[in-house]
């Protein structure tokens, strides 16, 4: 009997593999990304960015009315700080401790590798780490509350020693931000937060209204309407961290990995939506059999199978290639936001081969949602095969640096003459005069 999931396995040795690898590749970049030009979404985008514009609040107001089908005015967009007291007050305390825990965490893995702390201010040049003053943190809140995005993504930024951080969330619980995120935001202290969320929220912080003061920079995952608001401001009003969203997975997997552990891992992903790519890559066409049987069998205990099993039939994948060396290269060519390497006793060695990805799970003992909560390193990373060139959020981007050039008369004299020269051969006479001045007297 044919089951809705036999069609996600696929093998190099197909004689028409080439092109499914091609079309499937650009589905999943297409479930992920609206077109930039000529597109519905994108008319819509540019009309909600003109609205935030020239109406400001009343914009937002109108644009959380339309898409989260709460009415709020201006005054109820912040959350007050008794709300997230009592938030905090009702939180579960088994839940708050573990909370404090990840906190710790991530806190101490980012201040491990953090740069800022290392200014060099000595000699004729150096570098100053300065942080960013004001920083707005998105925070899903549509399909599930993810208080660990708060975490996530203003621990980093507090360690940097940043000002300012504020925070959005949609109002989709009772009108409001889910308890459980503001119970964390609390914990952190963080006073600034608004229930507001999507394109409308990225574009308020990015513009500046009468109520929500404009921000430098907007970092956190969330939907295609989130990433692509963020993209449309990159660079221009505000930077942004990366493009993080739709989630997904690309497990590097050989005959020593479990193939319930592998299938239980593809559709911990799944569960994100239906826009969520999870894809396996192995060597051994017994291990892809195996994982598909049990994706078969795991899917349907689920509690929303059926959109389980549109996200793997739509974004997921079983690839069969010739070697481990072919799975390398195509674990590359996706460059996915979360890489799994699930070898057994060659997983070190493999994911030391692996040049793209957001962040890279080791062994069979770390699933995605170890770093999904736990380890120390955010989970806010690029997607859509942008770990190309773009990395995981740390504290380090929090920070920008400023170079220091200070020359005295006689440093300047001795280069006085090759910076004339370069000058001159650039036909930029007035430079070359501005050192040649500070020697004629």
């Amino acid at each position: 009997m044919t089951h809705e999931l036999d069609g996600i396995l696929m093998s190099a040795a197909e004689t028409d593999y080439d092109r499914r690898l091609g079309d499937f590749r650009r589905q999943v970049l297409a479930a992920g990304r609206f077109a930039a030009f000529g597109s519905q979404e994108a008319a819509t985008l540019a009309a909600i960015h003109r609205a935030i514009i020239e109406r400001g609040d009343a914009a937002v107001a109108e644009f959380t009315e339309r898409f989260d089908k709460v009415v709020l005015s201006p005054e109820q967009f912040r959350v007050s700080k008794r709300a997230m007291a009592e938030a905090h007050a009702s939180c579960n305390a088994a839940l708050l401790a573990a909370v404090r825990k990840a906190i710790a965490n991530v806190r101490e893995y980012q201040q491990r590798i953090f740069v800022g702390r290392r200014s060099d201010e000595s000699g004729a040049t150096g570098i100053r780490y300065t942080p960013i003053r004001r920083v707005g943190v998105c925070v899903p809140g549509a399909a599930a509350p993810l208080p660990s995005t708060v975490i996530m993504t203003a621990v980093p930024a507090q360690v940097a020693g940043v000002e300012e951080i504020v925070v959005v969330s949609p109002p989709r619980h009772q009108g409001t931000i889910h308890p459980v995120i503001l119970a964390v935001c609390h914990e952190l202290g963080l006073e600034e937060v608004y229930r507001i969320g999507g394109a409308q929220a990225v574009f308020a912080l990015a513009e500046g209204t009468a109520t929500i003061a404009k921000v430098d920079k907007i970092v956190g995952p969330g939907n295609k309407w989130v990433q692509a608001a963020k993209k449309i401001v990159s660079g221009d009003t505000v930077g942004i961290d990366s493009i993080a969203g739709p989630s997904e997975v690309l497990i590097i997997a050989n005959s020593q990995a479990d193939p319930a552990w592998v299938a239980a891992d593809m559709l911990s992903q799944a569960e994100h939506g239906t826009d969520s790519s999870a894809i396996v890559v192995t060597d051994s066409d017994a291990t892809a059999r195996a994982i598909l049987a049990e994706l078969k069998r795991q899917v349907a205990g689920l509690s929303r199978a059926a959109e389980a099993g549109r996200s793997l039939a739509t974004c997921g994948r079983i690839i069969v290639v010739a070697d481990m060396d072919a799975a390398v290269k195509l674990a590359d060519e996706f460059a996915t936001e979360h890489l799994e390497v699930q070898c057994g006793d060659r997983s070190r060695s493999v994911a030391a081969r692996v040049r793209n990805a957001g962040a890279i799970f080791i062994g069979p003992y770390t699933p995605v949602a170890v770093g999904d909560y736990w380890a120390g390193p955010s989970h806010t990373l690029p997607t859509g095969m942008t770990a190309r060139f773009a990395g995981a959020l740390t504290s380090n981007d929090f920070v920008k640096s400023i170079s220091l050039i200070e020359y005295d008369r006689d440093s300047l004299a001795a280069a006085a003459d090759d910076i004339i020269r370069l000058a001159e051969t650039e036909g930029l006479d007035a430079h070359a005069r501005s050192v040649r001045i500070r020697h004629e007297r």
